[in-house]
């Protein structure tokens, strides 16, 4: 017998930390690195948020709370989801949790038994289908290719649908594609859904905020009021409010799943963070108009760096609908070699020879369950995407 867990054999190390890891461990060895692996704005946490967060330790807000959460972030939560969604949810049914992951993580624990199928439109967040393994259960991958513009169809989704099918776990707008479905598209996927009562959905809604050219947010639950009853909404301050590292994501669904997830944080992070809680309440009932200023920051960062990208020999890059990422093909690249000498048969290949010889770090598309592609997070600074661009542009160019 091994010391360590069988479950460790099922599971792999978050591609995205290990990119973003990579290139700061290069650069603090002195070499030029441009990181564009991780998911974060660059932009600073709001400062009304946080002085809410000093005023809090000031209070002495600084010990345990509930587990799913303190009573004012609850109802800061359930008024969020009927303002913006015209979804009614009691703070009874909300759920707050150190971070977006910890809440899947918490879904899937609570639910899944070995043979359930959790369905995963492909390309996917890296972590979707290893939490679900880590919980026992068995993901199912349904693509959704460049040709659909990343966008899960209604065949596919019906097409993935078993008699185990416990899960669809859905993310609009896509990380790591930027694609956003419209609400004629969701109700496609939500009509197939209608039929299929033993399917629930848990819906990643983390980038709701960061989306573009007038396009109009809708979640499926809104769309689909039958699914009300089965859907577990997701949210969270991360990115709409660049509060990455303050670890606070947030759900509201239905009110035995939320107990049942609330036993299940009560045995491994307990409550989040007070300070954080109390940052979040003024993050959801502050003022929200800087939310837009920054949305159009990043959608003219979008704008360069898909112009600059389709400049470059061999690649073809979309244009996403929110988020902050790119998700372009590398097709064009495979079967060359670089001035290195390196031969790029994969788009993995293609990210290590980009991050070795111009000093690029991206994500290889592999990682999220469609090749070959890399994605590239827009969220720095406009100078450091052109550079970027501009190194990408000449290693295309470069190869043979």
């Amino acid at each position: 017998m091994g010391f360590l867990s069988d479950s460790l054999s099922r599971i792999k190390p978050s591609a995205t930390i290990a990119a973003t890891q990579k290139a700061r461990d290069l650069k603090a060895a002195g070499v030029d690195v441009i990181g564009l692996g991780a998911g974060e704005p660059d932009f600073d946490t709001p400062d009304n948020i946080k002085e809410a967060a000093i005023a809090a330790i000031r209070r002495g807000e600084t010990k345990y709370t509930a587990v799913d959460g303190i009573p004012e972030l609850k109802a800061a939560i359930a008024a969020k989801f009927k303002r913006e969604n015209g979804l009614d949810y009691k703070p009874a049914q909300c759920f707050v949790a150190p971070g977006g992951k910890p809440i899947i993580y918490n879904a899937m624990m609570a639910t899944l038994n070995p043979g359930d199928e959790v369905i995963i439109p492909a390309p996917y967040w890296v972590s979707y289908p290893d939490i679900v393994l880590l919980a026992g259960g068995t993901p199912v991958f349904a693509e959704a290719g460049m040709a659909t513009g990343f966008k899960l169809q209604p065949e596919a989704l019906e097409k993935a649908i078993t008699p185990k099918t416990k899960w669809l776990i859905f993310n609009s707008p896509s990380n790591p594609t930027g694609a956003a479905y419209t609400w004629d598209e969701l109700k496609k996927l939500t009509d197939v859904l209608v039929k299929y009562p033993h399917v629930w959905v848990l819906t990643d809604d983390m980038y709701e905020h960061l989306t573009y050219d007038g396009f109009k947010f809708a979640t499926p639950a809104q769309v689909e009021p039958k699914l009300y009853d089965r859907t577990l909404t997701m949210n969270g301050v991360s990115k709409a409010y660049s509060m990455t590292g303050w670890r606070i994501g947030y759900c509201a669904g239905p009110i035995e799943l939320i107990k049942a997830m609330t036993t299940i944080q009560s045995q491994s992070t307990s409550n989040p963070t007070s300070i954080s809680q109390w940052a979040a309440v003024e993050a959801l009932n502050g003022p929200q108009d800087f939310i837009a200023e920054r949305a159009q920051s990043f959608k003219e960062r979008r704008d360069l760096v898909v112009s600059m990208l389709n400049q470059a020999k061999g690649i073809k890059c979309p244009t996403p609908e929110g988020a902050f990422y790119v998700y372009p093909s590398c097709e064009g690249c495979l079967g060359k070699t670089t001035p290195a000498g390196k031969l790029i048969e994969t788009d993995k290949d293609f990210v290590e020879a980009l991050l070795e010889e111009e000093g690029v770090a991206v994500v290889h598309g592999e990682a999220f369950g469609l090749a070959p592609f890399f994605r590239i997070s827009y969220a720095t600074s406009t100078e450091n995407l052109v550079k970027a661009c501009e190194r990408i542009q000449r290693f295309c160019g470069n190869l043979r």
